[in-house]
Order: structure tokens, then sequence, then C-alpha cells
């Protein structure tokens, strides 16, 4: 029997069906039209899908955090504003009759990734996504290592070093704040004395520009001690680096790595690999919560 994956973002809707392998059936998107609530956007991902006219075994969400997972519940995430406190599983279970699970997008995106991606056949996997921001997740023997109050992996967060606060809510030194795409943009806008984003510091750096040079080094730096703390606690088989800073500059991963292994206890066991899932990896993670 198939499963749907529901994605969940602030601008766009999309949901999918697909076989018991992770084979993709059927896929569609929509605009999130915030004039409609919650309810009225998701009204329209189930008329989608009982227009498919397929049987299903439940429905997978990936949402943007936070959230409760244990309660099927959105809190306040910061990009669905009229959402909060919105028992989204309890919605899809009473309106279309199946069992509904949720779960933060880069967690389903990692889930896809450790079962059906880089990290096939692996037991303990971390997905790192490196893009606007910093994301992770952690499976364990193919399960979503969530935690007690559903913040397991929330890495974003984490100090990575003394520098001062960037944004409100957000740790001093917070790795978010200091190796994404917007912190990458950010720090070399500030010494350029122009406005650029990741993209074009990648793109300065390849030309040999030395404060893109000194800023990438400094965001590599950065992440780098990222994995030592999180590999210091669960000791995975593979770090699988995913988003667009990452798959686009490959390079830079490489730089992380040789970074990391000069502070890790046992650089030999060391892994990182690229994700492979493409861009439907949430979608296929959030039909493999079924």
């Amino acid at each position: 029997m198939r499963r749907i994956g529901i994605d969940i973002g602030g601008t766009q809707l999309r949901v999918a069906a697909f076989e018991q392998d992770g084979t993709l059936v059927k896929k569609e998107a929509m605009p999130n039209d915030h004039n409609l609530g919650p309810a009225g956007n998701l009204e329209r991902l189930a008329r989608a899908i009982e227009g498919w006219d397929t049987s299903y075994e439940g429905v997978g969400i990936g949402c943007p955090g936070p959230l409760d997972f244990a309660m099927g519940r959105i809190l306040n995430p910061p990009n669905l504003p009229g959402w909060e406190g919105f028992d989204i599983a309890r919605w899809f279970e009473d309106r279309l009759g199946c069992r509904a699970v949720l779960n933060n997008d880069a967690n389903v995106a990692g889930l896809a990734e450790a079962l059906l991606g880089a990290g096939k056949g692996l037991d303990s996997v971390v997905y790192l996504t490196v893009s606007t921001g910093v994301g992770a997740a952690y499976v364990l023997g193919g399960r979503i290592v969530g935690g007690s109050h559903s913040c397991a992996a929330e890495v974003f967060n984490m100090v990575v070093a003394d520098r001062p606060s960037v944004r409100p809510g957000m740790n001093a030194g917070a790795l978010e704040d200091q190796a994404s795409g917007t912190a990458i943009g950010r720090m070399a806008s500030e010494r350029l004395g122009m406005q650029v984003d990741a993209a074009q510091v990648f793109a300065l750096r390849r030309e040999g520009n030395e404060v893109a040079c000194e800023v990438v080094d400094d965001a590599a730096t950065m992440l780098a001690r990222g994995v030592c703390n999180i590999n210091c606690v669960v000791d995975p088989d593979m770090f699988v680096f995913g988003g667009s800073v990452a798959l686009y500059n490959p390079d830079f991963v490489d730089l992380v790595h040789e970074k990391a292994c000069e502070l890790v206890l046992n650089h030999e066991s060391l892994t990182f690999a690229l994700a492979q899932c493409g861009g439907d990896a949430g979608l296929m993670g959030a039909a493999l919560l079924v």
C-alpha cells in the first residue's frame, strides 16, 4: 500500500504519493495562501489526495519547527503566521480517516537520506543541511531521534564561537549565525562594504578574493566545531550534508571535513557524504514517517 508525504512550507505546500520502496507515483504543489489559514490550505491538499483515487496507509507531514511531535501539533514557527498551536496531525486523521504523523522538515529530509539516500544501509546517520540556515537530523536504527521535547538535533543554536549575538532569540555564537549561507553573506558584506549573498561569496572565493576566502574558511571552522560536538555525543557512521551551500560547493564540505578531522578523537572514522535524494527528500522522508 502507498504512503502519502506532505511538505509544509511558508510559501509552498507539496504532497506526493510513494510506493513502499520510495518510488514516486504522484506529486502536486501549490502556494501557501496565508489568507486561508491552516485548515483552508490543508483542505486543498486533502482534495488533491482524494483526486488521485489511490489507496494509502497513512500520511506523513514535514513542517518547519518548533513542533510537538508526540501531539502532532505545530507550535509557533516564524514562517507560518496563523498556524500557531494547530493540531495538524489530528486534522488530517479526522479529514482523511487515516493515521497521520508529524515531524520537522530537517528530520524528514534526514530520514530519507538515511534510509534511501547516502546513508542507506547504515545504522547511525547525522544529516546536516547548510543553506539559508543550519539544520540537522539524527537517525538511529531507521528512526528519527526526536528527544523528550522534540528538540533533539536542533543544532542551529549550538554555541561554536565566543562572539556577540546576531539575532534575538538565538545564542550568541550559534552555529547558524556563524556557518549558514545567511551568515556567510552577512560576514562578507560587512567586510567588503557591499551587499553580497553566499553564492556571490563562493564565486569571489573561486576568483581568489582574500576576504571571501577568509569568510568561507571561518565558516568552515565553525561548522567543523559543530561536527566535532555532535560526533562527541553520538559518533555516527556518517555525516550526510544537504542544503544549497553544501551541495553547490562540495569543496566547502571537503574543507569542513579537513578541519573536523583535526578536532575529533578518531579522524579515520569521520565519514562525510553529500545528500542524494534531491529536492523531494522532504516529501520522501515525510512518507517514510508512516
